[in-house]
């Protein structure tokens, strides 16, 4: 078959996409940097401010914090007056990069990333062996990353979007009702439940150990471990009947055996309760978007390996898609399911 011959402009397209990509790349290592040594922080309390005066608020290298701020500067991350020296944040830039509590906050989502590099090595053999790489393989970024990339995210949304957008949930959650979180994490999603619904009771259930530990201590932390345990177990291994809502946040499409998991939730289920599970939005088939390179990418990388490495049946990826969670639903005995909310990233399914 005889290829075509190149075409200049598209490859000279093709290579501005690349090198942007690969100065993004870059940038986003600094954004780590930054968020790690308190520098977007203090570059919003000191507000317009010299690299010097930067330096010498943080006590970090001089010259060293000089070459970071003109990083940000050349991303967009920060502002910077040639006439003055001088450097700051927006209201804007320092709600996501230096407001940990902000609901836009976004600087530590960046661990995700920084921990697919720390694991290329592994998934290059995962390739030319089974494609399994278990979650409590990877680089400790990927689970700080993730707690502090979805945290902001729940604080937006779930109480406020998610829950009242369940059948009659919000109201029995008030009354009082039992709570689970299957692959809870660090526990952040539970814990903000468990603040704004103090009458009611929550278990979070997750297989990677150091994971239940963080949360037990996020929990003290928040003052809600009365209301709020965690434990040990995997997602079709986890004890407990009678749940009013069992909730699954982004975590299915990592399981292996997705519907034998889906069938255990539903057992544990209280006869009128409900399951709500969080994945991200998929296009119809592969095209060029964000979202679809964020997850694709996510997916080689962690996703897919995870639900690889159980030995089961499933291994669906972060773009499954709601037709495939759908059938997910269904095989495991459910009659009704919905999508009940979304963000731009992410569908909020409610099975019954």
């Amino acid at each position: 078959m005889l290829q075509r011959a190149i075409d200049q402009d598209q490859l000279n397209a093709f290579l501005s996409r690349w090198t942007a990509d690969q100065a993004a790349t870059l940038h986003a290592a600094t954004v780590v940097i930054g968020d790690k040594l308190g520098l977007y922080k203090a570059l919003a309390q000191g507000g317009r401010q010299t690299a010097p005066a930067l330096a010498a608020s943080t006590g970090l290298n001089p010259r060293l914090v000089r070459e970071w701020l003109n990083a940000q500067v050349a991303s967009g991350y920060c502002e910077y007056e040639p006439e003055s020296a001088v450097y700051w944040l927006t209201p804007e830039q320092a709600a996501c990069l230096a407001e940990p509590d902000s609901p836009t906050f976004v600087a530590g989502g960046a661990l995700v990333s920084n921990a697919s590099h720390y694991d290329t090595d592994r998934v290059v053999r995962a390739f030319r062996d089974d494609g399994g790489i278990g979650w409590h393989e990877h680089h400790q970024h990927l689970f700080e990353g993730t707690q502090r990339f979805f945290e902001p995210i729940y604080r937006r949304h779930l109480v406020k979007d998610w829950i009242p957008a369940l059948d009659g949930m919000e109201a029995r959650l008030r009354r009082g009702a039992r709570v689970a979180d299957i692959g809870c994490g660090q526990g952040a999603s539970l814990i903000l439940m468990a603040r704004t619904f103090p009458a009611s009771r929550f278990t979070g259930f997750d297989y990677h150990v150091d994971s239940i530990k963080a949360a037990q201590r996020n929990a003290e932390k928040a003052q809600v471990a009365d209301r709020v345990s965690f434990q040990v177990t995997g997602a079709q291994d986890f004890e407990g009947e009678d749940f009013d809502l069992i909730c699954v946040f982004n975590a299915l499409h990592e399981w292996g055996d997705a519907v034998g998991a889906a069938s255990r939730i539903r057992e544990a289920l209280a006869p009128e309760g409900l399951w709500m599970f969080t994945e991200p939005l998929a296009d119809p088939y592969p095209q060029e978007s964000v979202r679809g390179r964020t997850f694709f990418s996510v997916s080689t990388c962690v996703c897919t390996p995870s639900a690889l490495s159980q030995g089961g049946r499933e291994s669906m990826g972060a773009q499954a898609g709601e037709a495939e969670l759908r059938r997910v639903a269904h095989a495991a005995g459910f009659t009704r399911f919905r999508r009940a909310a979304e963000t731009p990233m992410f569908m909020v399914l409610e099975a019954s």
